[in-house]
């Protein structure tokens, strides 16, 4: 069977109008395929089923019958080798309608593409940034040394005594937002580190000083940026009962304990191996830094009418990729918060789009520089995705084009270009330990 092409034109920036025909032998072979499937679930009065012919039946429930299936079968048989042939670099789901069929005509299917938009960037060579840099100090190493001594702390019980910061305790709580209960705001034996701000702000300092079993309040005002609609902005009182309380007995930073958690042997030794852990972590830092960087510069320089298709499509992978931390999907994860899902799309929309253009920009630069991907670097991407994944590389295949792999190395050597080329004032960095980079930067890696 074989889809023939009678028209390709772009008729818009970003739309391809294509017009392909089946000819009436090949829709003829589609229909009795269909037949033979489903002849077995047809009642025809005066027949036992599956033994009606496809002529029977088409003379009892209609010459199209058949036509839907058939259609959907040829369509889906044909589409790829039409898009190949057509060149076109589709971002959705085409659009297609039947206009014209039958027997003895065949099938005519008018398609419509949503593609790539033509891109112009503007300087990618030499781009000025100011970049973030961080250093590491020895009050850096301090607090990251005492943060590992908490991390080692002893768990204890301390039911005798009240709530102190970073305790661990178990407590019910029941929210009232102007006096009504509100989706979300109930738990029983919820547990929680007092301090390390997981409630809105003022909510845990309050459960400070309270024992076991004993019944209070706690009162705080939701956030104006709060995802719930319903209570954002809004006072709320909590009414709260503690459990449980563990407290955390640490150990004195020596010797004695650097030997109990690392292979070192005396504290200074582990003090450098620190120090040599925030080194890296803020390269790291700094790295992000510079590609977030350039990362602006080029995307306001990028001129392009990108359809909106790109920017939903990227909004529905970071929603997805969000939830799925949370074993939920997006729309359970947005009920989770008392929001709806398209609040909850919406706030991934602005660096949605900043990536989408960045993207762009970056596969033109790689275009415009003619980078390659030899069959080496090709392979070694392919182990490294089977290997990360737990997959054979076989399986790797099936999921994903080599077409898609050899376009995303293409971009990171676009991306590495940019980086190497850029000329970098460093400043002083706001970054700190115990602070971690945005989860979603202009960088989609």
């Amino acid at each position: 069977m074989q889809m023939q092409i009678i028209t390709n034109e772009k008729t818009e920036a970003n739309l391809v109008e294509a017009e392909a025909h089946i000819s009436a032998e090949d829709f003829d072979k589609a229909l009795t395929a269909v037949f033979l499937k489903q002849r077995n679930k047809i009642q025809v009065p005066g027949f036992r089923r599956g033994k009606a012919t496809r002529k029977l039946i088409e003379a009892t429930y209609g010459e199209g019958a058949f036509y839907e299936d058939a259609v959907n079968d040829l369509y889906m048989a044909n589409i790829q080798k039409l898009v190949d042939e057509t060149g076109v670099d589709l971002v959705d789901s085409p659009n297609v309608e039947v206009s014209e069929i039958g027997h003895d005509k065949g099938v005519t299917f008018k398609i419509k593409f949503t593609v790539k938009p033509e891109v112009t960037v503007g300087q990618y060579k030499g781009v000025e940034v100011d970049v973030e840099t961080p250093t590491v100090s020895e009050e850096d190493i301090d607090k990251e040394l005492e943060k590992i001594r908490a991390d080692n702390a002893r768990i204890i019980d301390a039911s005798d005594r009240a709530v102190r910061e970073s305790d661990i305790i178990k407590f019910d709580f029941k929210g009232f937002c102007e006096g009504e209960p509100f989706e979300g705001g109930t738990a029983d034996d919820y547990e929680l580190e007092v301090g390390t701000k997981r409630f809105i702000p003022g909510f845990e300092e309050q459960l400070i000083g309270h024992k076991i079993n004993e019944e209070f309040e706690v009162n705080v005002t939701f956030p104006e940026n709060y995802p719930s609609e319903n209570v954002k902005g809004k006072p709320a009182m909590f009414k709260c009962i503690i459990r449980e309380i563990l407290g955390k007995e640490t150990a004195e930073l020596d010797d004695e304990f650097v030997k109990d958690i690392s292979e070192h042997d005396t504290l200074a030794e582990f003090r450098e191996e620190v120090r040599t852990t925030l080194n890296d972590k803020f390269s790291d830092v700094k790295d992000l830094n510079l590609e977030n960087a350039v990362a602006e510069k080029i995307t306001d320089g990028t001129q392009a009418e990108i359809p909106q298709a790109m920017f939903e499509n990227r909004i529905d992978e970071m929603a997805r990729d969000w939830a799925i931390k949370y074993y939920m999907t997006p729309a359970e994860f947005a009920k989770s918060t008392g929001t709806s899902l398209a609040n909850y799309r919406e706030g991934f929309r602005e660096i949605a789009e900043k990536q989408v253009r960045f993207r762009l920009a970056l596969e033109k630069i790689a275009q415009i520089e003619d980078f390659q991907i030899s069959d080496d670097e090709l392979e070694e991407e392919l182990a490294k995705m089977a290997k990360d994944n737990r997959m054979t590389r076989e399986k790797v295949e099936e999921i994903v084009s080599k077409e898609a792999v050899i376009n995303d190395l293409k971009t990171a050597k676009a991306l590495d270009f940019v980086k190497e080329h850029a000329v970098v004032t460093e400043i002083e960095a706001k970054y700190k330990p115990g602070e971690e980079p945005g989860e979603y930067d202009i960088v989609d890696e």
